[in-house]
């Protein structure tokens, strides 16, 4: 080692107590909200049936906690300030099997280095309480002070002695909100005690002990978040995972009501939230996160929570067998739940369930039909027809009618390999059609009968007594198609091409090629890899025309989609219909019947939803017939 040049080498010298308590609060109190993390943790350690906390000015003016616990004894005070000093851990094997949330003992020297602390306690079984005072990391004298019982810790200017650290403050409100999140999260967790937060004089909340977690959660959360939580709870060798899930449609932009708690430690931790979205995956879009309150309970053995100086992080031993649990946990509860987990939305998973069926009676939309010429205006505007039998003379759009005949060719397979059968093909399906083909009908499942298009995007139905439900034909038909591809339907369903394509491929390409080459069948493309490193497409899928399928292909081949499910997704947001698409009957009734028995028929592959409902209340919001 040598001395920088122009200065004297430097002596190795301990540094001074003060100083190190300052690094170390660098480490641990981070801000208010940090403060007062670590003072509600010791009250739960402490086994309090109640906490109070107090803040001021954001924090920095006063933060003060008071509990109910068993106290600290007058002889431990001055311990209970001082660096490494715990009754929480007492050999190196208590690291891995830490059941407290303190540990380390640094966080009550570390407070007291960069503040104006005043502790009091009184121990169960002491006659009075005993104080002390730590300025600065300065201890004071101890003395009796007046306190029923359990603990109360006064933090008074913050970081009086460190200037600089102010400034990274934030304003007071700011700050006291991120105490407020703080103190959210332990509330949570802990629900057999009482807490109560003040801000500035105000009561924020107040919430009582012996709470369940739903009930809780409405301290906190807006109702209409609430009454869509789904329950779940696993338990698996790798451990126990339980907690809330949000409904899907109540998604938002951030992430802030995402959280999670590892043996009640609240944390935050990427591969637990990757594992939550992959569960939420085709439920979502791409920047929609769902609300989840997500409980994991392991050996302590299998987490190492020593990773992080405030142990807001924590590491598991195999992460893998983590990932898999809370994945499996959050979407078994999604598919349990069905769409939409409201009192009103749990009636249209009831009307979309197994065996759903249209009403025998007239439709509306036939009733339209019969009084109105096709093209006029009105509610149903557009070709209109009678969706009795031989409702497919109706005006079709190409597009669709490529679908219907790739309908009618998985139940009447002919010669043509191409999938484009004659219109003759197509069976036809008059409403009472659909659901009957989806088995037994459930008795008590509302009727459902389709009314129209509007928009010529929108499908709607009437769903017996219960509302209006809509249904969006692009979004729909994309899960048809999705599930059709995914299930290897369409092997086989391939247009030849009168003269090849030949595409020159650079080598990122051709591994590209390589990579999913055993798929491309599978999705109804027939290629060739030439020795000189061409491709060459001789048949592209029926349901899409020649350019489209080509423009999926360079899609894939330019790295836009990067996995097998992507390409999928891709595939069947081209082939299916197109919003602003007139749909006659027999071809909204077939789309309708192909995509009510699809496994997460109500979300296309992006994560969109494809139905919406509204039920009589909503209704009558509308049209103001109630508040």
């Amino acid at each position: 080692m040598t001395a920088m040049s122009g200065e004297a080498r430097r002596v190795i010298a301990l540094l001074p107590e003060t100083l190190q308590n300052q690094i170390a609060a660098g480490e641990v109190v981070e801000r208010p909200a940090s403060v007062v993390k670590e003072l509600v943790e010791n009250s739960l350690d402490a086994r309090a049936s109640r906490v109070s906390v107090v803040i001021e000015r954001g924090g920095q003016g006063l933060i003060r906690v008071e509990d109910d616990g068993v106290g600290i004894p007058a002889e431990e005070l001055a311990l209970a300030v001082t660096r490494h000093a715990t009754s929480k851990i007492s050999a190196p094997a208590d690291l891995f099997a830490i059941h407290s949330f303190g540990f380390r003992g640094e966080a009550l020297a570390s407070v007291g280095s960069v503040s104006r602390l005043a502790l009091a306690s009184r121990a169960v079984g002491q006659e009075e309480a005993m104080a002390l005072a730590v300025e600065g990391g300065r201890l004071g004298e101890l003395g009796p002070v007046a306190l029923a019982a359990g603990t109360r810790i006064e933090v008074r200017d913050l970081f009086f002695n460190l200037p600089a650290r102010l400034k990274f403050l934030k304003n007071p409100g700011t700050e006291s909100r991120r105490c407020r999140d703080i103190l959210l999260r332990l509330c949570l967790a802990h629900l057999d005690a009482a807490f109560g937060l003040t801000l500035d004089g105000v009561q924020a909340f107040l919430v009582p002990a012996r709470q369940t977690l739903p009930e809780r959660l409405t301290h906190f959360w807006p109702p209409a978040v609430c009454q869509g939580l789904i329950p779940f709870d696993l338990r698996a060798p790798a451990g126990r995972v339980h907690g809330l899930a949000g409904s899907p449609s109540m998604a938002q932009p951030r992430a802030e009501r995402l959280l999670f708690w590892v043996n009640g430690r609240p944390v935050q931790d990427r591969m637990l939230q990757s594992a939550v979205r992959e569960a939420y995956s085709g439920r979502l879009l791409a920047r929609e996160y769902p609300q989840m309150v997500l409980f994991l309970a392991l050996d302590p053995a299998e987490v190492d929570v020593n990773v992080h100086p405030a142990k807001s992080e924590v590491r598991f031993r195999d992460e893998g067998a983590v990932f898999s649990l809370v994945r499996r946990a959050v979407r078994e509860a999604l598919d349990r739940a069905g769409p939409l987990e409201s009192a009103s939305a749990r009636e249209t998973a009831q009307a979309f369930g197994p065996g759903a069926e249209v009403a025998e009676r007239p439709s509306l939309f036939s009733l339209a039909a019969s009084d109105q010429e096709p093209g006029e205006g009105g509610l149903f505007p557009g070709p209109v027809s009678s969706p009795g039998p031989g409702a497919g003379s109706g005006p079709t759009s190409p597009k669709f009618s490529t679908y219907r005949a790739f309908l009618a060719s998985q139940d009447q397979p002919g010669d043509d390999q191409s999938g484009i059968g004659p219109a003759a093909q197509v069976p036809d399906l008059a409403p009472r059609t659909l659901g009957r083909s989806l088995g037994v009908a459930l008795a008590q499942a509302p009727g459902l009968s389709y009314l129209g298009q509007v928009a010529g995007t929108y499908l709607v139905l009437a769903a017996e007594g219960q509302g209006v439900v809509l249904v969006d034909q692009h979004a729909a038909h994309e899960r048809v198609m999705f599930e059709t591809i995914r299930q290897g339907r369409l092997a086989g369903q391939s247009r030849p091409l009168a003269l090849p394509q030949d595409l020159a491929l650079h080598p990122a390409e051709e591994r590209v090629v390589r990579q999913f080459w055993a798929d491309w069948p599978r999705l109804g493309f027939e290629l060739g890899l030439e020795a000189d490193g061409r491709l060459q497409v001789r048949a592209t899928p029926a349901a899409l025309a020649p350019g489209q399928a080509l423009s999926v292909l360079r899609e894939v081949l330019a790295g836009k989609t990067q996995s097998l499910e992507e390409i999928w997704i891709s595939l069947a947001c081209s082939q299916a219909v197109k919003a602003h698409t007139p749909l006659a009957p027999d071809e909204a009734l077939a789309l309708l019947e192909a995509w009510l028995p699809c496994a997460d028929r109500d979300y296309c592959p992006h994560g969109r939803p494809t139905v919406v409902r509204l039920d009589q209340g909503d209704l009558e919001k509308m049209f103001k017939r109630k508040r």
